[in-house]
C-alpha cells in the first residue's frame, strides 16, 4: 500500500488529523420549509439572527423572505390561507424562546395545536421543533450557523442541516491524504455514499473504486474474496482467483460491516495495512498492492473488542481517520429536501415529474402538511433507505391521484417505531443510560415488539432491551417463534426476494428478520 513519507520532525509537529478543530461559529435559530403547497420551494430557509440581538421575530403571510440557502432573492411564504397577522418569536434566556400564536394562521407544534404561548429551550431548538401553519405550510425551527447551508461541492449529498456539514467538511479534509477512514454510523445513513464521496475526491479518482459488505460474504469465502486464492487451494477453486485488494489496485477499497470480518480474516486486513502486501490463501508468496482503504461499521466495535471478536490494532489501523455519520432523526431540517428528492427520482421513472411543480396557488397542497409533519417527526431507524424505501411506495401508489395518503400498512410502519422526542435524545439509549437486565426476565412478546421497534436490527435491540448481543442470540433461540433469517425456507426467501425485485430492506421488512442476516441468506441461495 502507498505510504506517506513522515516529516523530519514527524516526533514534534502534531498532524494536522489530531490538531483540535475551530471552534464552531455562533449558532443561530432558523425556520426551513419541509413542506409547501408549491413543492419546490422546499429547502428554502429564513435565518432568525434578529433573535440573537435581542429583537422580536414576525411570521406571517407576507413576510419574511424565505430564500434557498447562498440564494440571493426570496419570497414570504405567500400562502392565500395563511393569515396576514404575524405569528411572533420572542428571545428569551440561555438561548430559549418563546413562540406567541396571537390572531395568526393556526399553528400545530410536533402534531399538537399550539392555543397559547409556548416557551422552547435552546436544548429543544437544536433537536429541531416541527411547526404546521394554517393546514398548508411546514416549518421546522432549527440551529443553524451564519454562512451555513448548500454548498458549492454537496458531495452528492442532500441536506444542509450542521450535523450534514461536518460531514462534508471532513471528507474534504481526508480524501487528498492516503490516511484509512473508518465511516460510522447507523444502518441505512448513507456510509457508502460517503466512501464514494472520500474516493472521487482523492488523487485515486480515476482508478477503481470496489465496495464489499462483509456481512453478505459466506465467512469461509471471506479470504479468498479479498485477497485471492490460488488453484487447489480448497474445494471448488479451480483456478487462481486474484480477490478484491489485486482488483482495486491503485485504487480504493471500501469494507462496509467490517465488524462482520471473521478472526482470520482480520489478521490478514491488519497485515495489508502494516505492509501493503497480501497472501492469496494457499499461497506463501506475498502480493504487493496499492490500495487506499475504507471501511463502515454501525457496530460498536470497542465492545467487540471486550468480547474478543475484535482486534484492537486493527481498529487503530482503520481508524486513521473517523468521520460519524449523523442519524437521519437529527437531521430533521433535511427530511423534507430528501422526500422531495427521492420524489423526484420516483415520479421521473414514472413519467409524472410534473406533480411536483405547481404554480397554482389555491390547489390542494400534494404533499399534505400533516404527512409531511409526521414524516418529519419519525425516528427513522433505517435512517435515509428507510425514508426512500417509504418515498418510493408513496409514489408508485399515489402516481395517479391528487395528494398522497398512508395506507393502512404504512400507517402500522410509522407507528411501529417511535417519534423523535422534541429534546433530541436518541431513540434507542444508549448502553451506559439503560439499566442492565437478566435475559432471563424477557417475555417473548417484549422481544418481538423491541425487535419490531428497531427494524430487527440486533444492536439497538440489545441496547433497547439492556442486555449483551451475545445474550440476544440466545434469547432469540429460545423462542422459536421468533423469525430469523436462518429459520426461513428457501422458498420464501425465494419468493420474497422476487416480489421486492430484491430490495433486501423491504424484504427484511416483510420478513421481519435482520437485514444484514438476510443479505447472507441471499447470498447463500445464489439470488
Amino acid at each position: 500500500m502507498r505510504r506517506e513519507q513522515a516529516p523530519a520532525d514527524a516526533t514534534t509537529e502534531e498532524s494536522p488529523l489530531q490538531r483540535e478543530p475551530k471552534p464552531h461559529a455562533e449558532r443561530i435559530p432558523a425556520l426551513t420549509l419541509f413542506a409547501h403547497p408549491r413543492p419546490q420551494r422546499v429547502g428554502e430557509r429564513f435565518l432568525m439572527e434578529a433573535l440573537t440581538t435581542g429583537r422580536v421575530v414576525e411570521l406571517s403571510r407576507n413576510a419574511p423572505d424565505f430564500t434557498q440557502p447562498r440564494a440571493g432573492l426570496g419570497g414570504p411564504l405567500a400562502d392565500p390561507f395563511l393569515s396576514r397577522k404575524p405569528l411572533r418569536f420572542i428571545p428569551g434566556p440561555s438561548g430559549s424562546l418563546h413562540l406567541d400564536p396571537g390572531e395568526g394562521s393556526q399553528v400545530i407544534v410536533s402534531g399538537v395545536p399550539l392555543v397559547s404561548a409556548r416557551e422552547f429551550s435552546a436544548q429543544e431548538v437544536s433537536a429541531g421543533i416541527v411547526l404546521e401553519l394554517g393546514g398548508r405550510v411546514g416549518l421546522v425551527l432549527h440551529q443553524t450557523e451564519p454562512g451555513g447551508g448548500a454548498d458549492r461541492d454537496a458531495l452528492t449529498m442532500v441536506g444542509t442541516s450542521l450535523g450534514l456539514q461536518r460531514v462534508r467538511q471532513r471528507i474534504a479534509q481526508v480524501a487528498p491524504l492516503g490516511v484509512p477512514v473508518l465511516i460510522r454510523g447507523e444502518t441505512g445513513a448513507g456510509k457508502e455514499l460517503i466512501a464514494r464521496a472520500v474516493h472521487e475526491r482523492s488523487a485515486r479518482r480515476n482508478q477503481p473504486f470496489i465496495s464489499v459488505n462483509l456481512a453478505a460474504v459466506p465467512k469461509e469465502l471471506a479470504a479468498s474474496e479479498l485477497f485471492g486464492a490460488r488453484k487447489g487451494a480448497f474445494t471448488g477453486a479451480v483456478r487462481d482467483q486474484k480477490g478484491l485488494f489485486v482488483a482495486a489496485n491503485g485504487g480504493t477499497l471500501f469494507l462496509d460491516e467490517v465488524g462482520e470480518a471473521p478472526p482470520e480474516v482480520q489478521v490478514m486486513l491488519l497485515r495489508v495495512l502494516e505492509t501493503g502486501e497480501c497472501y492469496p490463501v494457499g499461497s506463501h508468496s506475498p502480493v504487493k498492492v496499492d490500495v487506499r482503504l475504507l471501511a463502515a461499521t454501525d457496530a460498536r466495535l470497542e465492545a467487540h473488542i471486550e468480547d474478543g471478536r475484535f482486534k484492537a490494532p486493527l481498529l487503530h489501523r482503520l481508524a486513521g481517520y473517523v468521520i460519524q455519520v449523523p442519524p437521519l432523526r437529527e437531521r430533521r431540517e433535511d427530511i423534507g429536501l430528501l422526500f422531495h428528492h427521492f420524489a423526484h427520482e420516483e415520479l421521473r421513472a414514472l413519467g409524472a415529474e410534473h406533480r411536483l411543480t405547481v404554480t397554482d396557488a389555491q390547489a390542494e397542497p400534494w404533499l399534505p402538511v400533516g404527512l409531511a409533519s409526521r414524516l418529519v417527526r419519525h425516528g427513522w431507524p433505517g435512517n435515509i433507505r428507510q425514508l426512500r424505501n417509504v418515498t418510493r411506495r408513496l409514489m408508485i401508489d399515489h402516481q395517479d391521484k391528487p395528494c398522497l395518503h398512508l395506507d393502512p400498512e404504512l400507517e402500522r410502519e410509522l407507528d411501529s417505531t417511535s417519534v423523535a422526542s422534541e429534546s433530541g435524545p436518541p431513540l434507542v439509549p444508549t448502553t451506559l443510560q439503560v439499566k442492565r437486565r437478566k435475559a432471563s426476565g424477557i417475555t417473548e412478546e417484549e422481544l418481538t415488539t423491541a425487535l419490531r421497534e428497531c427494524a430487527w436490527d440486533l444492536n439497538p435491540t440489545a441496547d433497547k432491551l439492556g442486555i449483551a448481543r451475545a445474550s440476544l442470540y440466545d434469547l432469540i433461540q429460545r423462542f422459536p417463534n421468533i423469525r430469523t433469517a436462518g429459520r426461513l425456507s428457501e422458498a420464501e426467501i425465494a419468493r420474497c426476494h422476487q416480489e421486492c425485485q430484491g430490495d433486501l430492506e423491504e424484504m427484511a421488512r416483510r420478513l421481519e428478520v435482520s437485514r444484514k442476516a438476510l443479505a447472507r441468506r441471499v447470498k447463500e441461495l445464489g439470488l
